[in-house]
């Protein structure tokens, strides 16, 4: 009974652990992208600053509240001064609006950095996506080269076993599969790492692992699905793109637009100087019996006054900062721009060098290597060749075949640090030029 008891209880725990299990969704990387930006949780509170920035406006067009006032007169002041009850309101000047418009040009300030939140998430989602089908592709190439490795024993043993090789290439045979057995479970270490980077980036706070489709770099369409111009398309001059990159880019537009705040708030700060009006009015009285007439005497009273005179103060010290504020906004500005030009610059060059790359791979070695390892399979199960220079070329293969999968991922990579640098994630060499 006891044992039937814990049985059931372990049931329990295996169903409710199983249950637990979060929902796996794989993804294209534009299904990836949509997905990040719905729900990635930074990406939401970013998105908040908007609302508070709409808010301030609000609270820039503000009237200051009004003022209730009382005076009551007791004793023998009661007798010459009336009693009074009235309100008073102060009454800001060339205030009001030049807080109005410095509230509007935050809140252009915050639209332009939510914009650049989104393109930058994008850009970290295609990094993320692209990292971790590059480790999927890694992980498949050793398992295939684990799986010709076990062919190549099975060859050896049979050799051995036939007197046509000596006990010496079984053994290097078995040395060669255990070694690449090791670097298979590596690499299933970093397809895990990939996909968890993957999923910290699209930042869903629902249950849901993301993981890429199961397309690797070597399958035909891959860059139609990531988003990426083929190597061999004719890319252009970079001149050609300069002028449209650096005026798509956020980093320069939120520069031009803390300009324009800058100049906005030494508006604000320099108005401070001009003096407000208060104005007040209300109803007076004074009963009979306080009156040298004897009668009961009303009516209305009103008063006009001058505040905040910049007599003692006048706020020098807040203009000056508000004046230097709008110097280091334009110098930001002129130093974003130039610095652009030579990112931008830098980016293009790595991106054609990729590509150049990568036709070399496509076009030259890939080609040739495979077959040269077929080659020399055979002429080692033919008895012509000894194991040692077959494991010597296959471990080169392997080599091969990483660095491919590693040239693909940096191409993908260029393409998207390009993309990150022009600030346009829909930018298309041939329609956009």
């Amino acid at each position: 009974m006891k044992r039937f008891v814990l049985t059931a209880i372990s049931l329990l725990l295996i169903s409710s652990a199983v249950l637990a299990e979060p929902e796996v969704k794989k993804v294209y990387l534009d299904e990836a992208i949509e997905a990040a930006i719905e729900n990635n949780i930074d990406l939401q509170a970013a998105k908040l600053e908007r609302d508070i920035a709409q808010n301030n406006i609000k609270t820039a067009k503000r009237w200051q509240n009004p003022s209730f006032d009382a005076f009551y007169f007791l004793g023998a002041a009661g007798r010459s001064e009336p009693k009074q009850l009235g309100a008073s309101e102060n009454i800001e000047i060339a205030k009001r609006k030049a807080r109005k418009n410095l509230a509007e040009s935050n809140l252009k300030l915050v639209e332009k950095n939510i914009d650049y939140a989104v393109f930058d998430l994008k850009m970290d989602v295609r990094e993320a996506y692209i990292n971790l089908v590059a480790s999927k592709s890694i992980l498949y190439t050793l398992e295939q080269q684990k799986e010709l490795q076990e062919e190549l024993l099975s060859i050896a043993k049979s050799r051995v076993k036939s007197h046509s090789a000596p006990d010496i290439d079984e053994m290097q045979a078995e040395i060669a599969l255990n070694q690449m057995i090791t670097q298979v479970n590596s690499a299933r270490v970093s397809v895990k790492k990939a996909q968890a980077e993957f999923n910290k980036v699209i930042n869903n706070p629902l249950d849901i692992v993301y993981d890429s489709q199961d397309r690797l770099f070597t399958e035909e369409n891959n860059f139609e699905e990531m988003m990426t111009p083929p190597p061999d398309y004719k890319f252009p001059d970079f001149s050609l793109i300069v002028e449209k990159a650096v005026k798509n880019r956020f980093d320069i537009q939120i520069a031009k637009q803390e300009i324009d705040v800058a100049e906005k708030n030494l508006t604000v700060v320099s108005r401070q100087r001009i003096p407000d009006l208060q104005i007040s009015g209300g109803y007076a009285y004074q009963l009979g019996s306080y009156s040298d007439s004897g009668n009961f005497n009303n009516g209305a009273y009103a008063g006009a006054s001058l505040v905040n005179i910049p007599l003692f103060y006048n706020y020098s010290p807040e203009i000056q900062n508000a004046a230097l504020k709008v110097q280091q906004a334009e110098l930001k500005y002129n130093s974003v721009k130039n610095k652009a030009v030579k990112d931008i610059s830098a980016a293009y060059d790595r991106f054609l060098t990729a590509a150049d790359n990568l036709n070399h791979y496509e076009k030259k070695i890939i080609t040739d290597s495979e077959s040269l390892i077929e080659t020399s399979k055979d002429s080692y199960e033919a008895g012509k060749s000894d194991i040692t220079a077959l494991i010597v070329m296959k471990q080169s293969y392997k080599s091969i075949i990483i660095g491919y999968s590693q040239a693909l991922a940096e191409y993908y990579n260029s393409w998207t640090n390009f993309l990150r640098e022009i600030n346009d994630d829909d930018f298309n060499l041939a329609e956009d030029l």
